[in-house]
């Protein structure tokens, strides 16, 4: 029976992982972009100000409230709420990516400096970096980037044709 669970618990931790990095990759820009435009001096200072262990509880506090969500989804998606639960899985993740990477990065020397979370970051960032070096991972990015080609070929295209229209009419 151990023989089985095992490589479908690698199975399920490696979609696990894939999910996680796929939504980094949309929260990560927009984590960004809040930090561009919206100024929240005092409270960006009073996170940094934070010794580690009340930076810690700071940062587990979007995953404590919004990890649940993904089982919230999955059991609306298996009683036929399919896009209910997709809008809220996507939705309820998001948020979750964003709000633990503006922490992350105003938290993250402070965070180090706790050695169970220091060990417990080294061993995400190598599963991270193994499942990047998949093939599956390169296929998907492979595939993100030609939708991000083909996106934008249509946006100059419609660019283009809405300024083409715009001067006939001119």
């Amino acid at each position: 029976m151990k023989r089985i669970l095992k490589p479908v618990t690698y199975i399920l931790a490696a979609i696990y992982f894939l999910v996680d990095a796929v939504f980094m990759a949309v929260a990560r820009p927009i984590a960004r972009w809040i930090g561009r435009h919206f100024e929240f001096r005092r409270l960006r200072g009073w996170i940094r100000s934070l010794p580690p262990y009340p930076s810690l509880a700071l940062f587990s506090v979007p995953v404590i409230i919004l990890e649940p969500v993904k089982p919230i989804a999955a059991y609306l998606a298996a009683t036929g709420q399919i896009l209910g639960g997709a809008v809220m899985f996507i939705i309820g993740e998001l948020l979750k990516l964003v709000l633990v990477e503006r922490l992350f990065h105003l938290t993250r020397d402070k965070l180090m400096r706790i050695p169970a979370f220091a060990w417990a970051y080294g061993k995400y960032a190598a599963a991270k970096a193994w499942l990047q070096e998949t093939e599956a991972w390169r296929a998907v990015r492979a595939l993100a980037r030609a939708v991000k080609d083909s996106v934008a070929r249509a946006r100059a295209w419609l660019a283009g044709s809405l300024s083409g229209l715009a001067t006939s009419r001119d």
